[in-house]
């Protein structure tokens, strides 16, 4: 493996650039997740490194995009240091983060790092605009509605929670927009955020609710996410709009992982394990997403749980508050 990563001549260009030989002392794949990038622990001068080999791209995953917000982010103390960045080749070399524990989800001081964390990166200045990303779901979601994976009409939900998004005014900042547990790392110390192929400028909320999903399920720790995020309580409005974002994010990860699954599974209703028993596994390290039925039975959790939340009164509470 070793010889074969040697071979690849960005990759010698890349180890050559940034160390001054092309020589690893170790190389090892690591598993990646759904963008299908090869990655591999590499050791080069007795320490080791990442490198990421980037598969076919297209409109969303652009390494020009995705390694210039990770540069971004890099200098901001956010993202790993970067070593070498070839966005033609597809070519990525940054310092490998040891994480310490993957089980965030059980630190208590978890949500307020996310939120300063988030507050940092939503001030960069200069990440490029690329689409609505209201409008990019919209796509997904109908993408994956046709592939056959999920019942009909099982985004029946969606165009309410469309409609009242679109309403209300963007919040445009820097913004990672897949802040799924794969790409938040703990080494112990502090948090590092990964994988910035999906970056661009969106609304503030969408990496907001995508930190809540996961590690502010709760109220008192969503509150101190936005505590920790605006450097004050939250306002009524706010915690609305945060409200609704989560339901976009359900939705995305539902639209995403349904379109993926396209010819390896088949729903034959909503039913399946519950978003919280999942999200249990994915912090013990269970290796959810390895198979298809594990993807399917995320994908299906996600979208019960906005349907559920669109079609409560809290809904339609949330989006009066939120205009």
């Amino acid at each position: 493996m070793t010889q074969r990563t040697n071979d690849h001549p960005a990759v010698r260009r890349g180890l050559e650039t940034a160390f001054g030989t092309a020589r690893l002392d170790a190389c090892r794949p690591l598993s990646g997740g759904l963008s299908g990038a090869l990655l591999f622990r590499i050791r080069v001068g007795g320490i080791d490194y990442l490198l990421r080999i980037e598969p076919a791209r297209d409109a969303l995953r652009d390494p020009h995009r995705g390694y210039r917000c990770l540069a971004l982010a890099s200098e901001a103390c956010l993202a790993p240091r970067v070593r070498f960045a070839d966005p033609e080749a597809g070519v990525l070399i940054t310092d490998f983060i040891e994480t310490a524990d993957l089980r965030l989800a059980q630190r208590e001081p978890l949500a307020v790092e996310l939120g300063q964390a988030l507050r940092a990166l939503h001030a960069i200045p200069d990440f490029p605009l690329l689409v609505d990303y209201l409008d990019a779901l919209a796509e997904r979601v109908g993408r994956a509605a046709r592939s056959g994976v999920l019942p009909r009409g099982a985004f029946a939900a969606w165009p309410a929670l469309y409609a009242a998004c679109s309403k209300l005014q963007p919040q445009l900042v820097a913004s990672h927009n897949d802040l799924n547990p794969g790409n938040i790392l703990d080494d112990g110390r502090r948090l590092w955020l990964i994988d910035w192929e999906a970056a661009f400028r969106a609304d503030r909320y969408v990496d907001l609710a995508a930190a809540a999903n996961v590690y502010a399920t709760e109220a008192e720790a969503e509150a101190r996410l936005l505590a920790a995020y605006f450097g004050r309580p939250a306002e009524p409005g706010e915690r609305a709009r945060l409200y609704l974002f989560r339901q976009v994010n359900h939705i995305f990860h539902a639209a995403i992982f349904a379109a993926g699954l396209a010819g390896q599974a088949r729903a034959a209703s909503l039913d399946g394990p519950s978003l919280d028993a999942i999200h249990q596994r994915v912090a013990a390290g269970e290796p959810v997403f390895a198979t298809p039925q594990g993807r399917l039975d995320y994908a299906l959790a996600r979208l019960r749980t906005a349907t559920a939340n669109i079609e409560s009164a809290a809904f339609a509470k949330a989006a009066a508050e939120a205009a």
